[in-house]
């Protein structure tokens, strides 16, 4: 019997369960998960989706979406950026994307201790980790994607790289378990880790968005007092008191993803009691149903995008109240628990071509 998450006062099991099914319940019989019924997929989504089935035991629905993604792996290991349920909806292949999977990987095999399971998976994690280190920069940062036509952008983006660091670090744990070697993959995640906690001059700007704010910290490239520091010194930009953390510095949108976010970073530092009230401050966006609003813009109340409620949102809120539960193996995932250090790069990377770095890529549409 799986044990679910509990958080009395906050979330109950029933209602965690809840939010699970809602996921189940969107999931098409390919195994794709989209945002909503009748919407896109993105893989990163799909993975976060699919790990908040196995926390609660949905472990058939959950493997369904992780073969949809062995399905429709691309041969060169990458996976397209957007799909609907007719085809691609968007041909841009997306780094972030594509390490993704890995933390998926062995997300699962935590959660279920299914060593057979990881074997299924890795030749897909493998395939896609190996395709985004070729897209490594000279400074240790990773090009955010390659367009449809295979061009690369020119930019680094931080919320991207240190997402991807998260997800090597998996993909190294998984090869572990594996009896395997990829010193390659752990050069690359020190050299990523370097840069982010060390120089993120070398990434566009997009100091706007929370995403860049907590993610060095959630994805373990800054841990103690540098982590710590870097939380203090944007809360009061990001949190907007007793609702959550805005999506954007610029308005008072309120976002239950990043909100759920934020809370696995400050657990992440041992700041357990902070994560619990903040993700309590967004049961605001809670339906009946167990689904969650998108976003709310305050203090009209408005959601947005309007009447949304995604999969991917739901499938934080879950991995959020595992990790402040512990309920399930993996609830110590994104604490780093398990996974393996990076290396430590105490001098900087091999000089190289200083890559431009602008802004790049659409930003999410604000209210």
């Amino acid at each position: 019997m799986t044990d679910l998450p509990d958080l009395p006062g906050v979330l109950r099991s029933s209602e965690v369960l809840a939010t699970a099914r809602s996921i189940a319940a969107v999931q098409r019989p390919d195994g794709m998960i989209p945002w909503f019924p009748g919407g896109h997929c993105d893989p990163w989504n799909h993975v976060e989706a699919a790990m908040a089935l196995t926390v609660c035991g949905l472990t058939e629905a959950a493997d369904r979406a992780y073969q949809w993604l062995v399905d429709t792996q691309l041969p060169d290991g990458s996976w397209f950026n957007y799909y609907l349920a007719s085809g691609v909806k968007d041909q841009r292949l997306d780094t972030n994307v594509c390490a993704y999977p890995a933390a998926g990987a062995w997300h699962r095999y935590l959660s279920t201790g299914d060593l057979d399971g990881l074997r299924w998976l890795w030749p897909t994690v493998s395939a896609g980790v190996d395709f985004v280190l070729r897209w490594q920069r000279a400074d240790g940062s990773i090009a955010w994607s390659l367009d449809s036509t295979g061009n690369v952008e020119p930019s680094a983006l931080l919320t991207g790289s240190s997402s991807i660091y998260h997800s090597l670090r998996c993909a190294i744990a998984c090869a572990e378990q594996l009896g395997l070697e990829r010193p390659d993959w752990e050069l690359a995640a020190g050299r990523l880790a370097h840069v982010i906690a060390h120089q993120r001059d070398h990434f566009a700007c997009k100091d706007e968005f929370a995403m860049d704010w907590y993610y060095p910290v959630l994805s373990g490239a800054l841990s103690g007092r540098a982590a710590v520091e870097r939380l203090e010194a944007g809360w009061s930009t990001f949190v907007l008191d007793g609702r959550g953390v805005r999506c954007v510095s610029t308005g008072d949108w309120v976002t239950a993803a990043e909100t759920a976010e934020c809370a696995l970073a400050l657990d992440a530092v041992g700041q357990a009691d902070r994560a619990r009230e903040l993700l309590d401050a967004v049961q605001a966006l809670r339906r009946p149903d167990g689904t969650y609003w998108t976003g709310m813009v305050y203090p009209d109340e408005a959601t947005f995008p309007p009447l949304e409620r995604s999969t991917y949102t739901a499938g934080a809120i879950v991995l959020a109240a595992d990790a402040l539960s512990g309920a399930s193996g993996a609830s110590g995932l994104f604490r780093g628990e398990g996974l393996p250090t990076a290396l430590d790069l105490t001098e900087p990377p091999p000089p190289g071509p200083r890559q431009p770095v602008a802004p790049s890529g659409p930003a999410p549409t604000t209210p």
